[in-house]
């Protein structure tokens, strides 16, 4: 297991240098800089511009700008927001609870509902049930973000007035700061309704988020489900007289469950691109929201620092399913 481990690990390496290469790169190649995008629309002396870009190191050559970002970012230091003056991580270690509260609810939805949706639409394929859930699987995964996410909010807190519109908490309430959490913090606090509150704010970005990733597990699980249900060793099963359920359960989905468990893992990259768009449309005070600003205000420190964070955090996840499938499949640690 430590050989695969380290294996991994080896590629992991790589990808994380060309990760700063690229937040280091985009970032400059947005027209302007943070000096004229704080100075706005009034603009600025031409020798007071130059002495902020020398104030800000941003007049130096680039290699030597990135090879200080790489590492100061080896060192645990992802600098100081040039508009805020505060650390990058602290900023970015008060709006992660809020990003990985929702990105959690949004997998957890997706999963608990497309996976078994996908291992029925495979069991009953061919049947009405099978093209029910296909068609609203491709339905859910054609319809754009921004557009699904504004028909909710047309519909559940417009018209039935059923959920908030946007934020976290009604403005009513304020629980002690435990987790950062706020479906725990609120249930911990003595505040009454305030985790009822929290819930009813969590389901809007909740069901937009997840309603991509639960299309792909879906079509994944169905796809993966058929191919283990023609395998000899399901024949063989259902000629020994075991229950369907039994064959499905036990024998097929274990091995089906290799390709849906790659898909979840990438689903975590599409969940915190995704979340930028959800954060901005339901104004959830996330690291999503966090970053579109900064962009706009060309906040070096803040883009390049919370993108190769959000960048390391889908390497791990995707390094944990790669070593997830040793334990699901032990074959995969011991290659012929």
């Amino acid at each position: 297991m430590l050989t695969f481990f380290l294996k991994r690990l080896a590629v992991v390496i790589p990808t994380f240098i060309g990760i700063t290469l690229l937040v280091f790169a985009l970032i400059r190649m947005v027209p302007g800089d943070p000096v004229e995008a704080l100075s706005g629309e009034r603009g600025i002396d031409p020798a007071r511009h130059a002495q902020l870009l020398h104030e800000f190191g941003l007049d130096r050559p680039l290699p030597a700008q990135y090879g200080e970002f790489v590492w100061k970012a080896l060192h645990g230091d992802l600098g100081v927001s040039i508009v805020s003056h505060e650390p990058v991580l602290s900023e970015f270690l008060d709006r992660f609870p809020a990003t990985f509260e929702l990105t959690l609810c949004a997998i957890l939805f997706a999963a608990l509902i497309g996976i078994p949706a996908g291992m029925l639409a495979a069991v009953k394929r061919n049947t009405p049930i099978d093209y029910g859930v296909m068609g609203v699987s491709l339905a859910g995964y054609s319809m754009p973000l921004f557009w699904w996410a504004l028909l909710l909010i047309l519909y559940f807190s417009v018209h039935l007035g059923w959920t908030p519109v946007s934020g976290r908490l009604g403005i009513e309430f304020d629980p002690p700061h435990v987790t950062g959490l706020m479906l725990v913090d609120t249930w911990l606090s003595d505040e009454e309704g305030a985790f009822r509150s929290a819930l009813s704010h969590l389901i809007l970005p909740t069901l937009a988020l997840g309603t991509i990733p639960l299309a792909t597990l879906a079509r994944m699980t169905r796809s993966s489900m058929l191919e283990v249900l023609r395998e000899d060793y399901i024949r063989a099963a259902r000629a020994r007289g075991l229950t369907p359920l039994r064959i499905v359960a036990k024998h097929a989905f274990r091995n089906a469950l290799i390709p849906v468990v790659t898909v979840a893992g990438l689903q975590v990259g599409v969940l915190l691109g995704g979340a930028v768009l959800t954060e901005t449309i339901f104004a959830w005070p996330g690291i999503g929201k966090w970053l579109i600003e900064a962009i706009h205000r060309r906040d070096y420190p803040i883009v390049q620092g919370g993108l190769l964070i959000c960048a390391s955090l889908v390497i791990l996840v995707n390094l944990a399913v790669d070593l997830l499938y040793g334990i699901i499949n032990p074959r995969i640690r011991h290659p012929r």
